[in-house]
């Protein structure tokens, strides 16, 4: 792929899953699309276990998507290959430059992912990407969402449009734990439905929506 006005001459890959439903391939392809950098898509099916084969296992550590490969450089894992965007590729920069900010926006990533199961078991993104759910979240979901939308609202408590002022990678990410529950209709206010709709509308988060997608 070679977005619009990119910069450098080498494309890079990005590899991901072959249905692009995963969040943190998403929240990749977000920050490549933003700094404008070339780059090439590979897909993986993750339901036949491609990602285990053994020449993927020789170039991503985790054995998971995504993996991005610059140069001769291999890194998996999603929160560290924005890291390595943003330092070796800074301008323009996906995280705030203010140290304190930053570190929130890194604390909001890994919130994000180590947190909040049962939403992510039971809205996966799937439920997203292709139909939503008709099952009510259970009662741990639920105290999930609770905690969710507290800890969203408490965030954008400053009544700017994104987290941190200026827009980051970290809205990406926050914008699609709450898509999980707006996309099947479950509680969510109505403050934190206008914020994630409108990072849904960002250009490079359409690019990736609007992606054709196999049939399930």
């Amino acid at each position: 792929m070679s977005p619009g006005g990119e910069r450098n001459t080498m494309a890079m890959l990005l590899y991901t899953d072959s249905e692009f439903t995963s969040p943190y391939a998403m929240s990749v392809f977000v920050a490549l699309m933003e700094k404008r950098l070339a780059f090439e898509i590979r897909t993986l099916d993750l339901a036949r276990e491609e990602n285990n084969a053994p020449d993927y296992a020789r170039t991503s550590v985790t054995q998971r998507v995504p993996t991005l490969i610059d140069g001769d450089f291999a890194l998996s894992e999603s929160s560290a290959i924005a890291e390595y965007l943003n330092d070796v590729y800074p301008d323009p920069p996906i995280f705030p430059t203010d140290p304190q900010m930053r570190a929130r926006a890194r604390q909001v990533q890994a919130w994000l992912r180590s947190d909040l199961m049962p939403i992510r078991l039971e809205r996966s993104t799937t439920t997203i990407f292709y139909r939503p759910v008709s099952a009510p979240l259970s009662p741990a979901a639920q105290a999930a969402s609770r905690k969710l939308c507290a800890g969203a609202t408490e965030l954008l408590g400053h009544g700017e449009e994104n987290l941190f002022g200026r827009w980051s990678i970290a809205d990406v990410d926050l914008a699609v734990m709450l898509q999980r529950l707006i996309m099947n209709g479950d509680e969510v206010p109505a403050r934190l439905v206008r914020y994630a709709r409108a990072q849904w509308e960002r250009p490079s988060v359409q690019r990736w929506v609007q992606r054709e997608r196999p049939a399930l």
